[in-house]
């Protein structure tokens, strides 16, 4: 592909994200008329369109780029030999798209493998892209902590991504050694302007990876390893849908826009659940109702949800892992079994 194709792969792609807004009013316009449920779906409508202009959507332009298929491993194959091959499948695609004028992605490829500790449990460059990424030592690890990311989070903002990764890990070592962070991008996220991040669609396919990865992450961890899953915007609906298992002893949703579900109890979990929001979070106003497979229903720091509540201090929606702040050491203790004190009127 050349560089002037990849362009114009670029302004396509760009149409069907106009296009996919196009979708959207579709599917929420249910006529000119008033009543309640027409007054929601405008409402609803109103906030996708406002998030769209508060949140970047680098990725939603973002054409395929040529990169090989990803390494296939025996379920009993250790870390360090996913680490080596998805060091040079990283290697493989960063030539790949160079040679197809693919600047732009082959720029962060290199940024992906800048050093040679870099630690991919799972890379897959094909299209938006997906890593499964490990900071610290997974098999010695007593307290692991897996992100799972929202909308837009692909190989082309992967960075954001790592570096609340990073922070977190950072943050963790601070009070104790023997943790691990996993960000686990192991799912198409959808793009914030489509009707899909207003449907649990992607979730349900996200969980049916997610749940495996949690099972064989239990298994190879440390005896007795706790496991925390820490789930930012529609990364919680995407937790809200996974069966844990006994591993996992904390689900925390944080910049969520709901669960899809009424209630902490109807989780498939048996973990403790958490949930809080930044007081600068725009998410505060995405309307918290379900009409028909539109929409999350109940806000889960909604003292009516059962969540426990923690601080998350006056940040934004893409504030909660930066350093020095307060929902990055709220996370931080949850991960670790001191859990912050719950906020005031929250169960």
């Amino acid at each position: 592909m050349t560089t002037g194709t990849a362009e114009t792969a670029d302004r396509a792609a760009a149409a069907g994200t106009a296009r996919e807004t196009g979708a959207v009013e579709a599917a929420l316009a249910t006529g000119k008329g008033g009543g309640r449920g027409g007054r929601l779906r405008r409402t609803l409508l109103a906030s996708l369109v406002a998030a769209a202009v508060v949140v970047p959507v680098s990725a939603a332009a973002s054409a395929r780029v040529p990169a090989p298929s990803p390494a296939v491993f025996a379920e009993d194959a250790p870390p360090r030999s996913r680490y080596a091959a998805n060091r040079d499948n990283i290697s493989e695609a960063l030539r790949m798209a160079h040679d197809a004028g693919r600047s732009g992605r082959a720029d962060r490829l290199r940024a992906m493998a800048a050093t040679g500790a870099t630690q991919f449990l799972a890379f897959d460059g094909r299209g938006r892209g997906r890593a499964v990424e490990v900071f610290g030592e997974l098999e010695t690890a007593d307290r692991i902590a897996v992100l799972v990311p929202g909308s837009d989070t692909t190989l082309d903002t992967y960075e954001r991504f790592r570096s609340g990764a990073v922070a977190l890990q950072q943050r963790l070592r601070a009070d104790y050694p023997r943790t691990a962070v996993v960000a686990w991008l192991g799912y198409d996220t959808p793009s914030t302007v489509s009707t899909t991040v207003l449907t649990v669609g992607r979730a349900d396919d996200a969980a049916a990876e997610l749940a495996p990865f949690l099972h064989w992450l239990g298994d190879l961890a440390a005896p007795g390893a706790r496991l925390s899953l820490l789930c930012h915007s529609y990364g919680s609906v995407v937790c809200s849908r996974t069966v844990t298992g006994p591993a996992v002893g904390d689900v925390v949703l944080f910049g969520s826009p709901g669960t899809g579900t009424g209630s902490a109890r109807e989780l498939p979990t048996s973990a403790r659940v958490w949930a809080g929001r930044g007081d600068a979070d725009w998410i505060a106003g995405v309307p918290h109702v379900r009409l028909g497979g539109l929409g999350f229903g109940t806000d889960p720091v909604d003292p009516a949800f059962g969540a426990r509540a923690f601080a998350a201090g006056g940040g934004g929606h893409s504030d909660y892992l930066k350093p020095g702040t307060v929902s990055l050491d709220a996370l931080a203790a949850i991960v670790l079994g001191c859990g912050p004190a719950q906020e005031a009127g929250h169960a």
